[in-house]
């Protein structure tokens, strides 16, 4: 696919995920044009992953392969919409082969153990207009989730915020299917951004997606994380780990009953946002 192909291909993404959903275009334009949402980023699940390696730093790749991903976020009072300075970010995502660094019992065999490992982990500290910037991969998938990153907020120590950022599905989909190191997996993505239960329960509004741009070497992704100073997060405070059955997925075989939410009757519509199924 030529370079302008693509970036029209993405265009048509970014847009379709920012501009049509009912009741947020307003905000989801501002969002993609970079203006400051002023509402609160809902909090969602910590997950069972989740580990601090003290490491501040903006470039958390590690070396691990996968298509170049910076993200930005800013972090800003909701009300007022004002930048906060000092704002601790944590983020941490799965590999291009959804393994997460620091636990045992990943991949889709439930083989490898990263215990000990920091890769696609950091920690960044909010500039004067509020913003942290990261250098990494973009995410793959596991079992049972749509693609996304997570990241935590915390100020004077004190966790404000705990949730997850996602990505437009049709670009999700196409790095999955046409770059190498993100394929050869055993089973289909089966949960996308339309059926995953962490969107459904928590960010049905999309207030957690970012924006997304082609930049020469890589994708940047954007997004505004509105958090309230007095709060303090209510969710997401991760339990031990899950048994070493369901560590990045189920195991080989077919899945369990359940395990991949609602149906997805079209998919390409499902995908893309805006298209009529059927079409």
């Amino acid at each position: 696919m030529s370079s302008s192909t693509r970036r029209g291909f993405l265009g048509f993404v970014s847009a379709s995920a920012a501009g049509l959903l009912p009741g947020r275009a307003d905000a989801a334009a501002a969002v993609a044009d970079g203006e400051p949402a002023c509402i609160l980023t809902p909090q969602a699940e910590e997950g069972p992953f989740y580990s601090d390696p003290k490491l501040v730093r903006s470039d958390i790749a590690e070396g691990r392969p996968g298509v170049p991903l910076t993200l930005r976020l800013r972090v800003i009072e909701a009300g007022p919409c004002t930048a906060i300075k000092g704002a601790r970010i944590d983020i941490w995502h799965c590999d291009a082969k959804g393994l997460y660094s620091a636990f045992p019992g990943q991949s889709d065999a439930h083989n490898v153990d990263a215990t000990g490992k920091t890769f696609l982990r950091g920690t960044q500290m909010s500039d004067e207009a509020g913003w942290v910037m990261f250098n990494t991969i973009y995410p793959g998938w596991y079992d049972g989730r749509t693609t996304h990153i997570h990241f935590k907020v915390f100020l004077d120590q004190r966790t404000v915020l705990t949730g997850q950022t996602f990505l437009p599905d049709a670009l999700n989909e196409f790095i999955y299917t046409n770059v190498p190191g993100y394929g050869g997996r055993a089973r289909q993505r089966m949960v996308i951004n339309a059926n995953d239960h962490v969107i459904e329960r928590s960010d049905p509004e999309h207030r957690a997606f970012c924006a997304v741009k082609e930049a020469r070497d890589r994708y940047v992704a954007t997004l505004t994380l509105g958090v309230d100073r007095r709060a303090e997060a209510t969710v997401g405070h991760a339990g031990p780990p899950p048994p070493p059955s369901m560590r990045g997925g189920p195991p080989p075989g077919p899945p369990p009953a359940g395990m991949f939410g609602r149906p997805i009757k079209d998919r390409l519509a499902a995908l893309v946002p805006g298209l009529k199924p059927g079409r």
